[in-house]
């Protein structure tokens, strides 16, 4: 082990995370792989990564809706998630839900075993961990397949390419725990209560970021104000 390294730091250097911390803004995007509303974002948070300054890097962490549960989903929450499906899909045209999942899965309240998922796949190779974002939506959303269930994750591993045996040790390996802990204190120290979230930082200062669920120029246009010399004195 690396001197005066920890650990879940090594992880996560290993997994390329830490990356961004080296250069001289960095923007940080908060989510949970099981948030409708980060679905809901996605193809404008593509637009927003495709389009930011040569010098500011990006930091992805997870909020982490959900712990570890084994219970049935409480009527009251399957209600309220089935309402928020709807609610995006009149507010965020071309944003999908399959609504058999409700039927067809026995949902419960557990996201931090996606959150892992994501965690496991980046330690294969950074490239991976949007994969398996993604992968994870795509079943969750449109594919009525169950997330908090590790056999669907694992599944999912194997269709992104992942080594599934390798992907299977690190689910619930306590390392992939702690990194997941680590990030949902950072998320918290950047006052991400909600998903998603952006905060840019800039010579230690952090700054919430306004977006859009339609247009990425709400956040672009904001980074760039950021940057005028009147925010750095």
């Amino acid at each position: 082990m690396t001197p005066g390294v920890g650990p879940v730091t090594l992880v996560m250097q290993q997994a390329g995370w830490s990356n961004s911390w080296v250069m001289g803004r960095i923007l940080y995007y908060i989510h949970d792989p099981m948030c409708s509303w980060c679905w809901a974002f996605r193809p404008v948070w593509s637009e927003i990564k495709s389009q930011l300054p040569d010098d500011i890097g990006l930091t992805t962490l997870l909020g982490g809706l959900a712990v570890d549960s084994d219970l049935p989903m409480e009527e009251v929450m399957r209600e309220k998630l089935q309402t928020t499906w709807s609610i995006i899909e009149e507010r965020v045209p071309g944003t999908r839900f399959n609504h058999g999942f409700w039927s067809q899965c026995r949902p419960r309240r557990s996201t931090y075993p996606a959150c892992r998922a994501v965690i496991s796949a980046r330690l294969q190779g950074e490239g991976f961990e949007d994969k398996m974002v993604h992968a994870i939506q795509r079943a969750y959303y449109l594919e009525a397949r169950n997330p908090s269930d590790d056999k669907t994750l694992v599944d999912l591993a194997g269709e992104c390419g992942l080594d599934s045996a390798r992907f299977s040790r690190a689910l619930n390996d306590s390392t992939t725990q702690s990194v997941l802990d680590e990030e949902i204190v950072r998320s918290q120290a950047l006052n991400a209560w909600s998903f998603p979230s952006l905060v840019l930082e800039t010579d230690g200062e952090e700054q919430p970021l306004q977006y859009d669920y339609l247009d990425p120029k709400v956040t672009l246009e904001c980074i760039e104000r950021l940057a005028e010399p009147s925010h750095n004195r």
